[in-house]
Parts: structure tokens; C-alpha cells; sequence
């Protein structure tokens, strides 16, 4: 096998991304995919079997090896040994930048290692469709590939603030960020009521403008960018409103335009984020939207002439989903993936 792509962790990100792959690694030109459990739990037996049903190796660590099987889920591979055999190894867990201090950075075997969005500084930012011509080959192996509200930020200020040859026009963006209080899988960490967040950095408020800037900063970019944060007593979605002021005057009619010509942007009349979240389920894949955004036509609005605003809606972690994929295809196949991943447009709506 020459192909080997393992994942590591299997929470929101993590599962979905181990499904995902295991389905269509014919298509992805993947030989094997394998995921690491950290602990053993009852109540996530039955997850672990259908990621062993759709054709995923389970790898442990050698001391909770007989744990494991007390449970009656036999594991083929050891912790280490998983790493060191696979072409491309996704960190899905909130310790990418701790695994790569202590097995990453050792491991001869991987061409490349991916960590998800909570993990600043592990490597290059990456979102799929914004910045692919930053990634150098043989130079970055480490790749962080940012959070799917930071993904949102991107896709708004590229398809509204920038031409299609790249240049800017944007003066400032202003994001709100209005985040779910946990995913519809945890019990844990719910809020009972909006709570509004602090702005910890600064010249960007929150992380989310500041990877966005970090994001585009790789194409050489320096956006004025801004974002607050405040969590809702919700599971369905995050939520957005975002200003961007630009250096000509534009229209409601030419942003609505502007979206609907990029394939990553999803547009609706829907406004609540329960329709678009239901739609998500039954519709997508794990019940992920792909797509980078939900944008409801009807609040795109221009202040002054050339200040664009609106609300959109940031689509679970699809859109990390699919730029894990992208990258972990940009490793395996130098020669070019884009036909590889068409298998995954049907979950690029462009309409919800």
C-alpha cells in the first residue's frame, strides 16, 4: 500500500472525516484509511464498528489495547506504528500542536500532517479555494487548516472585497461572529443564555479575523480585518453578521451576483438556522453542508454606497471537511486531484 491516510481523533471533525475517506477512497486514490481512539467508551462502541464497517483500521495504544477489546473492538495497529505507515497523517483533536511536538516532528514516514482549527501555529493556514497556489511542495508538510468560521470570513472577503485576478478591495471587514454553544453530539458545555466573548488580541479582536489575516497574509495580503464573538443557546449553526467596507461603490444586486457565480457559496431565502441546518441533514454528507457559506439573499444590504452587510451562516465544519480532503489530496497526488475530489460537488450547494 502506498497510499495510507490516518486520522486522528473521532469527534465532530474526526468522524466524518474517517467516513468520508473510507467511502470514497477509490475516487481519492486512498489504498487504506486507519483512526486512532484514544479512550475506550461503551457508548461509542457502535460509532467505532460502522467506521470499522465502512472500511477504516482501528489503532490504539498498547496500554489500553485490552480495554478495548473488554469492549469487543479488536485494534490492528499501535498508536506510533499507525503514524509511521501513513502517507498523510489529519490531527482531529484539540492536541495537534502537543502530537506534534512529541510524534510528529520524529516521524520519518509522513509526507504530510494536517491539524484543524483550534491549533495556531502548527502550520501553513490553508482553506480550500482561497489560498491553494500558497502551498509550496516539499516545504509544507505541516498544514493548519483553519476553523469553518474562519473559512466564512475568507470566502466573503475573496468573493465580495476582491477581483477574480486577486486584487482588493476591501478598506476594512467587520465579522460577529454568533456561535453555537456545542455541537448537536455533546451534552457538555451548553449555554443557557448568550454569552458574549472578550476581544483578547488587539488589531483583530478575536482568532477568527486574526486567521482569516493570517490566511490571506500567505498570498501576501495585509486586510484591516476585525471580529467579536458571543455563543448562543443553540446547536444548530454559527451565525454571522459581517460589514465589509470597500473602495467603490457597489450594489445589493452585484454582491448577490458575486455569490452566486462562486461554486463554494451557497445562497437561500431561508433565515432561521434550524431550516438550514435540517437541510444540512437531510441532504448532506454526515449532515454537512460543504459548502464555505449560507448566505439569505434577502439581508445583503449597502450603507453609504460602498459598505456591503449582511448576515450568512457557517455550515457546521463542512468546509474544513472538504479543505482537509483537498490538502490531504494535495500530498498524496503531486501530479493534480481536482478530479478526484468532483466526487464530493454534490454537497457544494449552491442553493439551500
Amino acid at each position: 500500500m502506498t497510499n495510507i491516510v490516518h486520522v486522528v481523533g473521532t469527534g465532530t471533525i474526526g468522524e466524518p472525516l474517517i467516513g468520508m475517506l473510507s467511502d470514497d477512497r477509490e475516487a481519492f486514490g486512498i489504498d487504506e484509511v486507519t483512526f486512532h481512539k484514544r479512550t475506550p467508551m461503551i457508548e461509542e462502541r457502535a460509532k467505532v464498528r460502522d467506521l470499522i464497517r465502512r472500511g477504516a483500521v482501528l489503532a490504539v495504544s498498547d496500554d489500553r489495547r485490552a480495554s478495548f477489546e473488554d469492549l469487543g473492538l479488536e485494534s490492528e495497529l499501535e498508536t506510533i506504528n499507525a503514524i509511521e505507515r501513513a502517507s498523510v497523517v489529519i490531527d482531529c483533536t484539540p492536541a495537534g500542536n502537543l502530537n506534534k511536538e512529541h510524534q510528529y516532528l520524529n516521524a520519518g514516514g509522513p509526507l504530510g500532517f494536517l491539524a484543524q482549527g483550534s491549533e495556531y501555529g502548527f502550520g501553513k493556514m490553508y482553506a480550500r479555494g482561497i489560498n491553494d497556489s500558497a502551498l509550496v511542495r516539499g516545504d509544507d508538510r505541516f498544514i493548519h487548516i483553519v476553523s469553518c468560521n474562519t473559512h466564512n470570513i475568507a470566502v466573503l472577503i475573496k468573493t465580495l472585497g476582491m477581483d477574480p485576478d486577486g486584487t482588493n478591495h476591501m478598506t476594512n471587514g467587520r465579522f460577529l461572529c454568533m456561535r453555537r454553544a456545542n455541537d448537536i453530539s455533546q451534552d457538555g458545555s451548553f449555554n443557557p443564555s448568550p454569552t458574549v466573548g472578550g476581544h483578547s488580541d488587539e488589531r483583530f479582536g478575536t482568532h477568527h479575523a486574526r486567521d482569516a489575516h493570517g490566511l490571506f497574509e500567505t498570498l501576501g495580503y495585509d486586510l484591516d480585518v476585525w471580529s467579536s464573538a458571543v455563543k448562543l443557546n443553540t446547536q444548530y449553526m454559527h451565525a454571522m453578521h459581517f460589514s465589509l467596507t470597500l473602495d467603490h461603490e457597489i450594489t445589493a444586486a452585484e454582491a448577490k451576483e458575486r455569490l452566486a457565480e462562486n461554486s463554494r457559496v451557497a445562497l437561500t431565502h431561508k433565515r432561521s438556522s434550524n431550516q438550514i441546518f435540517s437541510f444540512g441533514r437531510d441532504h448532506g454528507f454526515f449532515g454537512r453542508i460543504l459548502s464555505q457559506t449560507v448566505v439569505p439573499v434577502e439581508t445583503l444590504a449597502v450603507r453609504g454606497g460602498n459598505e456591503l452587510v449582511g448576515f450568512c451562516f457557517t455550515p457546521q465544519d463542512g468546509n474544513a471537511l472538504l479543505s482537509s480532503v483537498a490538502a490531504t489530496l494535495w500530498h498524496l497526488h503531486p501530479d493534480g486531484f481536482e478530479d478526484r475530489i468532483d466526487v464530493l460537488r454534490p454537497y457544494l450547494f449552491r442553493e439551500v
